[in-house]
Parts: C-alpha cells; structure tokens; sequence
C-alpha cells in the first residue's frame, strides 16, 4: 500500500489553493470588506441614529406611517447589522471548531500511518519468528 499520511495532506492543501486565489479577486475583496463594516454593532448604531432622523416625519404622517418607518427602516437597517454581528459570532465559533477538527483529523491520520508501520513491522517480524520455529527440530 503507498499510501502516507504526508502524500495525503498534501493533496488537502493543493485542493485548498484555488480557494485562497479566488479571495484575491476585487468583487470578492470589496465584498468582503464592506460585510466587515456593516456587520459590527458599530454600524448598527450608525443606522439607529440615522433612522431616527426621519423618525419625527413618521410620526406626524401617522399610524400607518409610523408603522411602516419601523418595519421598513428602523427593523432593516438595525437588525441588518446585528444579525450580521451574531452570524459573524457563530461563524467564528465555527471556524474554531472546523480547524480543531482539521487538526485531530491530521494528527489521526498521521497515528494511523505509524500504526500501519507498526502492524507491518510486526508482520515482518512474525514472520521471521515462524521460519525460525519451523527451522528448528
């Protein structure tokens, strides 16, 4: 068998690499950028102060118009913001997690290529023992 625990992971990190390159491109950094921006609590209180600002014009049109100044510009713009904070939290939680996995899966696969040498070794060596028995009158 020439399989190895190196020649594997290996393999894992040449799989990896066209996913690295596509972060280089300008839409995905842009992207990625403003995703940082927008998803901190900072930003959340930077669209609460700013829906506030048409909040004396809702009240004075009115049941309706308050109504629609909460759902469609105090909740999205806010709440757009903090759910972005929260996914950016389990993300993170997850990242961890993914690369603890990653790691014990490295360190598994490299337990199991020293035992597989151990088991062909003793193998070798049981083998050996056998012909010696068997020589032996």
């Amino acid at each position: 068998m020439g399989h190895s625990a190196e020649a594997y992971l290996e393999l894992r990190k040449q799989f990896l690499r066209p996913l690295e390159r596509r972060e280089n491109r300008f839409n995905d950094w842009l992207a990625i950028h403003i995703t940082k921006v927008v998803g901190t609590m900072w930003c959340a209180y930077a669209f609460a102060l700013l829906a506030f600002i048409s909040l004396p014009a809702a009240i004075r049109g009115g049941t309706a118009t308050l109504i629609s100044w909460i759902a469609q510009t105090f909740l999205q713009l806010v709440l757009l913001s903090i759910i972005m904070v929260g996914q950016n939290i389990a993300s993170k939680k997850s990242d961890r997690q993914l690369e603890q996995t990653y790691k014990d899966s490295e360190e598994l696969l490299k337990i199991s290529a020293a035992i597989r040498e151990l088991l062909e070794k003793n193998t070798e060596l049981t083998s050996e023992i056998h012909e010696v028995v068997r020589t032996k009158p």
